[in-house]
């Protein structure tokens, strides 16, 4: 036979344990845990913090930091590469609306072989890439992107940046530490000059114009210079 419990219920008493293993179960839960995170915003096209850490390997990579691989990437250079990030979609835009500036047959394989070649072995291109939860076509659009943007600045300014042959004669007599510096060597360095000018003239125009947003620990600092 039961004992009974005048006093108190089944169903008061059944609610009340109910509330405690409500409780109890709320507190055993793991705090949340932040997967990833936005940290910039172009035209409303979100660039998370697990793109920008990848796209970030891969340019440094690209450009002989192959020790970037695996190396924790300090905030100094997590917003350089944002900038840089942002620059080649930035320099994209026209071009994708017009589908201009396809790659050439062959360009990207190209491009994918000499990254790979930066890795002394193939399993340690594979681990790169497993380290980083991407793939050979993660890879191929980071590549790819920066070729275009690469090919769009080129094609949209590089006749603009032409220096004359008497515009490198008077550049020269006017820096004695030049004078004995080929004529042909001073001009080169005088269009690579200026096209860089004009490519920081073009994307600072393009962040005027477009809705551009850099978020969480990459937000402007209050009083810093733009």
């Amino acid at each position: 036979m039961f004992a009974s419990h005048t006093n108190q219920p089944f169903k008061e008493r059944h609610c009340g344990l109910a509330l405690i293993l409500f409780a109890f179960a709320a507190f055993a839960q793991p705090e949340p845990r932040v997967i990833d995170r936005a940290v910039a915003s172009i035209e409303g096209r979100v660039i998370a913090f697990s793109q920008l850490q990848f796209e970030a390997r891969v340019l440094l990579i690209a450009a002989g930091g192959v020790q970037a691989a695996f190396a924790p990437l300090d905030q100094e250079v997590l917003e350089a590469s944002l900038h840089a990030v942002v620059d080649q979609r930035l320099a994209l835009l026209e071009a994708d609306k017009l589908e201009a500036y396809a790659l050439e047959a062959g360009e990207l394989e190209r491009a994918i072989a000499a990254f790979r070649g930066r890795f002394e072995n193939e399993t340690r291109f594979s681990t790169f890439l497993s380290t980083h939860e991407a793939d050979l076509g993660d890879l191929s659009e980071v590549l790819k992107r920066s070729l275009r943007a690469q090919r769009a600045l080129e094609g949209k300014l590089r006749l603009r940046a032409q220096v004359s042959e008497g515009e490198a004669r008077v550049h020269r007599a006017g820096h004695p530490e030049l004078k004995d510096v080929p004529l042909e060597k001073v001009r080169a360095m005088l269009v690579q000059q200026r096209f860089g000018d004009l490519v920081k003239k073009e994307l600072a125009d393009q962040r005027r114009l477009v809705d551009v947003r850099l978020l969480g620990p990459f937000a402007p600092r209050q009083g810093a210079a733009p």
